[in-house]
């Protein structure tokens, strides 16, 4: 049985494998969204409420995704993949009141995509050697999410944009690599 589970396992890291051009474009477009998002400034509430929706969407779909190919915690993907997807409706509904929002609740939400980035490295700490990428991303979404506790308004509006930006740089710059390292698994399991 011992044997029969390995197989079992190599069959699903090489079925993954496949995909880890799915990784790459999902980091390249990443880091085109952080581009983008940089030019913007705070008169521009919806159209920046609209982009970070999609975000949101974006990072939901990613998340049901790798749901869909991990055994045992997938529920963990399904679960905040399922929570960032209702949110990226939400926003896409009500754009200017979704950055207004987001502004005024931006501590709670760096803590909460800190907390998924921290648990989303320990799942993945097995299979992926920069695992601590995301960990430390994560460590550091909570620092900013105290820090922005005590400011005003206008303030956690304009690090809103900012935090929008590094944080479609960050997710694709961590998608990026690991494309690398799962098309890397796949070479290692069918060479073995």
């Amino acid at each position: 049985t011992d044997m029969t589970a390995r197989e079992t396992e190599a069959d699903i890291v090489g079925a993954v494998s496949k995909f880890w051009w799915m990784w790459l474009v999902a980091g390249v477009i990443w880091v085109m969204f952080s581009i983008v998002i940089m030019q913007f400034n705070v008169r521009s509430a919806t159209t920046v409420g609209v982009i970070v929706g999609v975000m949101i969407l974006i990072a939901g779909l990613q998340y049901i995704a790798v749901g869909t190919q991990v055994e045992g915690w997938n529920w963990v993907w399904y679960a905040f993949g399922a929570f960032l997807i209702l949110g990226g409706i939400v926003a896409l509904v009500y754009p200017t009141r979704t950055f207004l929002s987001i502004a005024n609740i931006l501590g709670f939400l760096f803590a909460f995509i800190g907390i998924i980035w921290i648990v989303e490295a320990f799942v993945t700490r097995e299979g992926n050697e920069f695992w601590w990428l995301s960990l430390a991303a994560g460590i550091l979404m909570i620092v900013m999410a105290f820090w922005l506790g005590g400011q005003f308004l206008f303030v956690k509006a304009e690090t809103l944009l900012i935090f929008a930006g590094v944080w479609a740089l960050m997710r694709g710059i961590v998608d990026i690599i690991m494309s690398f390292q799962v098309k890397k698994l796949g070479s290692i399991v069918a060479g073995s």
